[in-house]
Formats: C-alpha cells, sequence, structure tokens
C-alpha cells in the first residue's frame, strides 16, 4: 500500500512508479492533481494494482468527449476506482472511454462531481462491474441504456441525487442489483414495475423520504408490510407531504381499502357485459336491422332538418327527382319530356344538376331542401340502393316534420310489403294509398300525367288536405 495523502502534488512523472509491480493499493487523495497529470504513462509499471483513489483532486472535464489517451488503460488488474470529489466546482463530465483498460473493475465511486448526466457508452468497458456509487450528483433522471453494459451490478447508491423518478430502473437489466440506495431525493412514489423490475433486490434504503399519500402508493405500503424478501429500512418513518391536510401522518398508516378493486368481480362484470352486448347485438342484427338502418337515416336528417328550421329557404326547383340508375332511361323518356317539356315543371335530377366536387350527402339534402317536392321513382332496386335510401328518409322526415304535402311516390312495378318494411314511413304512406302507379296507368298514360300534375302543383297545405293525398289510384 502507498498513500499519497494531502501532499499537493500536482505532477507525477512519467514511470514514478516503475519497479512497484507488487503494489495493490494507491492512494493519491486531497492532492492538486489535474486532467492534464492524469495520464495513463504515470501508472506505468503497476499491474498488479487494484485499488487507485483519485478522490479530492481538480479533475474537470468539460465535456464526455472520448479522450486520445484514456487515463487508466495500462492498469489491468484494477477493482476498485475512486474519482470522487473534485475540486473546486466537480469534475462535471465524465468522459464516454474514461474507464477504458478496466474491464476487471468492480467498484467505482464518482461521489459529488457535480455530473449531471452520464455517455451511454460510459460502462461498456467495465463489464464486471459490481459496485456503483454516484450519489450527491444533479441527475434529475438516467437513461435505462446506461446499466446495459453491467447486467452483473449488485449495489447501487444513488444518494440526494436529484432524481424525480425511478422509473429508468426499469428495463435496466439489473437482475442481479440486491441493494438499492436512493434516500433524500425528489420522487414521491414507488411503482410496482419498477421494484418487480429488481427480482434480487433485498435491501432497499429510502431514509429521509417524504410521500404521495393517495392510492398511487397503495402497492408500496401493502408490500412494504408483507415483503420478506426486500427489507425498507426505516419504512415505519415514512411521512406523507400531499395532500397537505395529511401532511407528518405516517405512510404505514394510510388506509388503503378503498384503493381495492376486487379483480375477480371486475372480470365477470366485463365478460357478461360482452355476452349480453355480443347476444343483443345479434338480435338487432338479425331481427332489427332495417328497422337501425332506418333510425340511423332518419337522425341524420334530423340533424340536417334541425340546422334549417330556423332558415328560410328560396326553392330553386319544383322537384327533386330520387332514382336507381336502372331507372334512369324510364326518366329521360317519359318522366322529363312530360315535366319539363310539356308541364313545365324544373327538375333536379342527380346526373345533371348535382355540384361537381360537393359530398353527396350535402348534395342529396340541398337538392331536397332546395325543392318544392320529392318525386321518388320506386323499384326493387331503388329499394336496394344505399344512396336511394338515404335520399327516401331525409324526404320522408321532411314530409313529417314540416306537415307539408312535399313527397311523392311513383311505383313503377309491384313491390312486396315485406320488401318496404324496412321503410316504416313510405310503407305507412302506401297502406293509405297516396302514390301513383305507373304499372297500373297502363296505357291510360295520361289520367297518370294529369294526377302528378295536381301533386306537383299543390303548394304549402297540410299532406291529408292534397287530394293526391286523399285517395288517388285507392283500390
Amino acid at each position: 500500500m502507498l498513500i499519497l495523502f494531502d501532499n499537493r502534488i500536482d505532477t507525477v512523472e512519467d514511470g514514478a512508479f516503475q519497479g512497484l509491480v507488487n503494489l495493490k493499493m494507491l492512494h493519491l487523495t486531497s492532492n492538486r492533481m489535474s486532467k492534464i497529470n492524469i495520464r495513463a504513462t504515470m501508472f506505468r509499471g503497476l499491474t498488479a494494482l487494484e485499488t487507485l483513489d483519485l478522490s479530492w483532486n481538480r479533475i474537470k472535464y468539460l465535456h464526455y468527449g472520448e479522450l486520445k489517451s484514456p487515463p487508466f488503460s495500462l492498469l489491468p488488474s484494477l477493482k476498485i476506482l475512486i474519482i470522487s470529489a473534485q475540486h473546486p466546482f466537480g469534475m462535471l463530465n465524465i468522459p464516454s472511454n474514461f474507464l477504458h483498460g478496466l474491464k476487471y473493475l468492480l467498484a467505482f465511486s464518482a461521489r459529488s462531481l457535480n455530473i449531471k448526466s452520464f455517455h451511454p457508452d460510459t460502462f461498456i468497458h467495465t463489464p464486471q462491474l459490481w459496485s456503483l456509487d454516484i450519489s450527491l450528483n444533479d441527475f434529475t433522471a438516467l437513461s435505462k441504456e446506461l446499466f446495459h453494459p453491467i447486467p452483473r451490478l449488485n449495489r447501487l447508491y444513488l444518494f440526494k441525487a436529484q432524481l424525480q423518478s425511478l422509473d429508468f430502473l426499469i428495463g435496466a437489466n439489473l437482475t442481479q442489483l440486491s441493494y438499492l440506495q436512493v434516500r433524500k431525493n425528489d420522487f414521491t412514489v414507488v411503482s410496482e414495475t419498477m421494484i418487480r423490475s429488481l427480482p434480487a433486490l433485498v435491501y432497499l434504503d429510502l431514509q429521509d423520504k417524504t410521500f404521495t399519500c393517495d392510492c398511487s402508493n397503495a402497492w408500496f405500503i401493502q408490500w412494504v408490510t408483507t415483503e420478506n424478501q426486500t427489507q425498507v429500512v426505516d419504512a415505519y418513518d415514512f411521512t406523507c407531504n400531499y395532500p397537505v391536510n395529511l401532511g407528518g401522518t405516517k405512510l404505514l398508516d394510510l388506509d388503503t381499502h378503498y384503493c381495492s378493486v376486487d379483480i375477480g368481480f371486475f372480470y365477470f362484470i366485463s365478460s357478461t357485459s360482452l355476452v349480453l352486448l355480443t347476444l343483443l347485438g345479434s338480435f338487432i342484427y338479425h331481427l332489427l336491422r332495417w328497422q337501425v338502418v332506418y333510425a340511423y337515416y332518419l337522425f341524420q336528417a334530423y340533424l340536417y332538418d334541425t340546422k334549417r328550421r330556423n332558415v328560410r329557404v328560396t326553392h330553386q326547383y319544383d322537384a327533386f327527382v330520387s332514382y336507381n340508375g336502372h331507372d334512369q332511361p324510364w326518366v329521360l323518356r317519359e318522366l322529363l319530356p312530360e315535366l319539363e317539356g310539356n308541364q313545365g315543371w324544373k327538375l333536379c335530377l342527380h346526373h345533371r344538376d348535382f355540384q361537381p366536387g360537393k359530398p353527396i350527402v350535402d348534395n342529396i339534402t340541398d337538392a331536397i331542401y332546395g325543392s318544392r317536392k320529392t318525386i321518388c321513382v320506386i323499384s326493387r332496386r331503388y329499394l336496394e340502393s344505399e344512396w336511394c335510401s338515404r335520399e327516401i328518409q331525409v324526404a320522408s322526415f321532411r314530409l313529417f316534420d314540416e306537415q307539408k304535402d312535399v313527397l311523392i311516390l311513383v311505383f313503377l312495378e309491384e313491390v312486396p310489403d315485406q320488401q318496404l318494411s324496412p321503410f316504416h314511413r313510405m310503407r305507412k304512406l302506401v297502406k293509405r294509398p297516396t302514390y301513383l302507379s305507373w304499372l297500373r296507368a297502363g296505357e291510360h298514360t295520361r289520367v297518370f300525367w294529369q294526377k302528378l300534375w295536381v301533386a306537383l302543383e299543390t303548394r304549402d297545405c297540410l299532406a291529408e288536405e292534397n287530394p293526391i293525398l286523399s285517395g288517388v289510384d285507392r283500390k
């Protein structure tokens, strides 16, 4: 052992320890050595050195970039390195390759160096590291990647390191850590995930800590009182600092029963609800599918009508013609020439008058509310069309909401009642014979067009007052 304590040494000549091949401990504590004077060559010949203490010197690095000549690269047997408390302002940074060459290093102490962070590669050169003391620094937070190269770490000292959380230990791969000292830091919650990530932990020092006394620490309280493997030092002296009304209360005196949730009961309720919702969904799909679809479209129409209810709309067209593309030949050859050509009505047709680039739903609602009437050309294909369904839902809602004669149904073919069942409003109209049938008109189309003219000519009277809605085509 060689002790050179408090000798005001600022420089050690290269090879000064040459020949001390059996020296195992060297103390250069409380001298004036700086980073310039800490060189690999000054330790030449100390091949058996196991302990080196350089604390209380004047070593300082302004950044943690790599050094051209790592200072300990000629100390292959070194097991303990102490560089704590450098003066006057601390070491500030530890270069990323500062520990290069120390592949057998077991203990490293870097206390009170005014360090705020570590380079992630700091410990890649020390895979055997067993004890690490980095207390009394200003970390606030540490990276879990910092500890990946040292999976054998058994003791970690983080006393008064300004830490806001211990979550960096989650995923740090410290499966052999048995001693953890984190007293006098700023975190107030100890998470279950963090504790579970340290399966070998037998000693946890949290002395002089205050905690948040609510359900966020309920698990920790239960764990402290029941855990047999890990000793939590002075746990019965832990106090609360939040909420204010519990200030000074002992943490372990906190009643956490109200934080408990019966997980089994929760799973039972969740699974039962899921089964019931599945059964209800299946029932609705098989028995009420069309009613739900109808209600959905009707609700959309209601929302649109609510927005427009207090807005006075100028009708741009006499009628909007709602039809399926397969029925377009009849509309173009029969309906359009008669109503626009002979009778002089102004019609709105989607293939001709819808505004390009505008959402189709907006085009539909604007066309229906921008026309005095809506003529629905009904066929089987019409009832199968999604967009035709939307058009008739909006039009029928307008009819029953405004209570005005705004809807005219023209049937091109006979449609079974069961196919009309999804459209309850329209089915009600059909049962009250409030529609025109092209099929029944046969060769007497003049009467058909006359009735349609009457329906279009009728203006803002109530639906039941319109002659076309009170018995036309009654069987």
